[in-house]
């Protein structure tokens, strides 16, 4: 991908570049002031040379005036090409002339009656088409030395923009830019930077609003628990049974808010350990009955009761959603740690299969024992911030299974 300051630069060159033919091609076409200033001084010379059919005595020294005081050596050639005279050679000396050839030429000029005066430098020189073309090149590569530093320190600024945006778009709510300059781009670093400040303040506030809530749930759930306990026998087995439960689930639900809520206000974990995926998964299957483990042990980093958490998650997922028998498999594969957790359920259609991964997506099944809405949505929070990903798929036989995959620990 074409980097934008190496755009812009080759833009300019492109743009000197498309100059410099188009003032030759002006220069040099037929009208033009090339052509006209050739043309003015080709009948300047005629003027001052006797005729074609003059002596040659009398040619050459009025070809040894017209070169009085320049730096050329000039010769006069008949129309076709062959020497007449040629300044400083003297009279007689016609059959010895060293007429210079063409490639050795300064410039040649044709006059108007047919005979031509070459011009060449008398101890070499430069063609002056070399001359123009090198100093063209010269001008180009200075101002694009010129240029380079002028155009990468503003593209510059736009890179260092973007690598904050990205980081704001990923999460990081304190990214912010320098604001360099007075500059359009400058204005831009500052409208950043101010609509970063809101979105911090407006997320941070809802944080807070969301775990001031969650803890103020607390109390009156306390309290129903307590009066539930005091009623006594006031209240038939089916209504506790229900109240308790209601209770047990909304004690869940406030649990997992506070913990998305914390998990969001993480940039990183707080406690980083080895941990055996292995034995965290033997003891969270434990608790469930009908759930078959099998794998090798694997150690990855992390924290333990995060870990722990997910895959609590993932059992319980899959023991309220799905059949009997949960088998869950540990394996180390292409450099990653895989945990398979498969049930024999009816699975999810395939526009589902992400969703259910939202926060209170409950599915087009969703029966009543559907939970909290929250238990994948917090699982996959937690694979991403070990570094890892959750998702879900069919197996070959046809089962469905959840998939945590996972760097393996140092």
């Amino acid at each position: 991908m074409t980097r934008l300051y190496q755009r812009i630069y080759l833009t300019v060159v492109a743009s000197l570049l498309a100059f410099a033919l188009a003032f030759a091609w002006v220069w040099h076409s037929g009208g033009g002031p090339f052509d006209t200033i050739t043309r003015s001084l080709a009948q300047v010379v005629l003027n001052t040379l006797p005729p074609a059919h003059a002596p040659a005595t009398d040619q050459q020294q009025a070809l040894d005036k017209l070169a009085r005081g320049l730096p050329v050596r000039l010769a006069l050639l008949d129309d076709a090409r062959r020497p007449i005279a040629e300044s400083g050679a003297g009279p007689g000396a016609e059959g010895t002339r060293d007429v210079p050839r063409t490639d050795d030429a300064l410039w040649t000029l044709r006059l108007p009656d047919g005979r031509w005066l070459r011009a060449s430098a008398a101890g070499g020189g430069h063609h002056p088409l070399h001359m123009l073309l090198l100093s063209l090149l010269t001008l180009g590569a200075v101002i694009g030395v010129l240029v380079l530093p002028v155009v990468r320190r503003i593209t510059g600024r736009l890179e260092r923009l973007q690598r904050a945006v990205e980081s704001l778009g990923a999460g990081d709510l304190r990214a912010r830019v320098a604001v360099e300059g007075r500059d359009e781009v400058a204005r831009l670093a500052r409208s950043f930077n101010q609509a970063a400040d809101r979105i911090e303040a407006l997320v941070g506030h809802q944080k807070t609003m969301l775990a001031n809530a969650s803890h103020e749930l607390r109390t009156p759930l306390t309290r129903i628990r307590l009066a539930l306990e005091l009623i006594g026998p006031a209240v038939d087995d089916g209504h506790r049974g229900g109240l308790q439960q209601d209770i047990r689930e909304l004690d869940a639900l406030i649990d997992e808010i506070l913990l998305v809520s914390r998990l969001d206000a993480l940039p990183h974990l707080e406690v980083t350990e080895p941990v055996d995926l292995l034995a965290l998964a033997a003891e969270e299957c434990a608790r469930h009955d009908h759930v078959d483990l099998e794998g090798t042990p694997a150690t990855v980093k992390g924290d333990p009761r995060l870990l722990l958490r997910l895959m609590r998650n993932l059992l319980d997922n899959a023991s309220r959603h799905g059949k009997p028998p949960v088998q869950v498999r540990l394996r180390t594969t292409e450099g990653r740690v895989e945990l398979i957790v498969r049930d024999h359920g009816a699975g999810l259609p395939e526009d589902e299969m992400d969703r259910v991964f939202e926060p209170f997506y409950r599915g087009s099944a969703a029966s009543e024992r559907a939970g909290t809405g929250l238990g994948l949505a917090l699982a996959r929070q937690i694979a991403r911030h070990h570094g890892g990903e959750l998702g879900c798929r069919y197996e070959p036989q046809g089962s469905f299974a959840l998939v945590l995959s996972i760097p393996p620990g140092e």
